[in-house]
């Protein structure tokens, strides 16, 4: 029987661990990034697990269902950590509707997405939106946003694209073409020309940081030991934009950037310019959700997107991510808990997320 003293010490420990907060709010969003066992009845449980909560001291944490149950813990039948989560399924639902927008000629209406999945309109609306971060109809519009981009650079108008990007007119596609790509269509496929991005150099402890702005918000944040390099890669990155050097006031947002690199507690309450294709946003919409602290796997984001066999893409997806820290791909690793590549180098990743665990 342990004593009274070691019983309080393992609570202690089992309190000071971050991964506690989330067993005491029973947080859906942290299942599957970790397991947590109960010496106590021998079995192991989801974090969202709605049973009696356990004393602290009787507490264990575990990666993966594997690990609980080589420990010798066997499932929860309340929770079922070792079957697909509500947020899992929820998440594969999505995935076919995704998918079905992306193949039909026609987007299909909120009604007719809702019917295929099983599900009132209501809810299905609210089940797209906390697994991709946007509405149905926000997905299918940056859908054809992608399709457009693609097509800007091979047909042989600008009318033509906008056509065989799925739109019905040229005024309705004119009316929200900002919003779109954050430019108009010609400067978008002249490579931006005649937009402006401000941007500025500065230092952390990180090594040099860049970062840009477009009219719509934060656009870039690169991390490296060579600053010219860093704006280089801007170049690269919009070959055709108006690249303009920050003056004072823009030196001061550098320095709120700089300031959540050195402490990611803080949060950055930024307005974000955020571009890339409809899976990449799912994926960095999915990134945005794992908690400072914390770290997940490839595959863990792939079954969260409800993409499960785009593992690969996944991280693609991570090392296309232009926003260094904001959209935290740092906290993505191996399934065997190793550090994986990062775009910024594997030291910078390790830092970022000893930084973290500590804040």
């Amino acid at each position: 029987m342990r004593k009274p003293a070691k019983n309080t010490q393992l609570a202690a420990a089992t309190e000071k661990d971050r991964r506690w907060a989330s067993v005491v709010a029973r947080d859906p969003k942290a299942d599957g990034t970790f397991y947590y066992s109960v010496e106590t009845t021998g079995v192991y449980c989801r974090p969202s697990c709605a049973a009696r909560r356990a004393r602290p001291e009787n507490v264990r944490f575990h990666e993966t269902c594997e690990d609980a149950e080589k420990a010798g813990f066997r499932p929860c039948k309340r929770c079922k950590p070792n079957q697909p989560s509500l947020i899992e399924r929820h998440a594969a639902t999505v995935a076919e509707a995704c998918r079905l927008m992306e193949t039909s000629e026609e987007v299909p209406s909120l009604e007719q997405l809702a019917d295929h999945a099983g599900l009132s309109t209501y809810h299905f609306h609210r089940v797209f939106k906390a697994i991709t971060g946007l509405t149905p109809k926000e997905y299918a519009a940056a859908h054809r946003a992608k399709r457009l981009r693609n097509r800007l650079g091979k047909s042989g108008t600008v009318t033509e694209a906008i056509y065989d990007a799925g739109y019905n007119s040229n005024g309705r596609f004119y009316a929200t073409s900002n919003e779109v790509l954050g430019m108009t269509p010609s400067d978008y496929r002249a490579g931006g020309t005649r937009t402006d991005i401000r941007f500025a150099v500065g230092e952390c402890s990180l090594g040099s940081i860049l970062v840009a702005k477009s009219e719509r918000g934060i656009c870039a944040i690169f991390l490296g030991d060579d600053p010219d390099a860093l704006t280089r890669d801007l170049q690269k990155q919009f070959p055709q934009a108006n690249l303009i050097g920050g003056d004072v006031a823009f030196e001061q947002l550098v320095s709120r950037v700089v300031g959540f690199v050195e402490a990611p507690a803080l949060g950055l309450d930024l307005p974000l310019d955020v571009r890339g294709t409809a899976f990449q946003q799912r994926v960095w919409q999915a990134l945005r959700r794992i908690p400072a602290g914390s770290t997940v796997s490839y595959a863990d984001i792939a079954r969260r997107i409800g993409s499960p066999k785009s593992v690969r893409s996944v991280a693609q997806a991570c090392g296309a991510n232009a926003l260094a820290v904001a959209i935290p791909c740092h906290r993505v690793v191996r399934n065997d808990g190793a550090l994986s590549g990062y775009r910024w180098g594997v030291e910078r990743k390790k830092t970022l997320l000893e930084r973290e665990s500590r804040a």
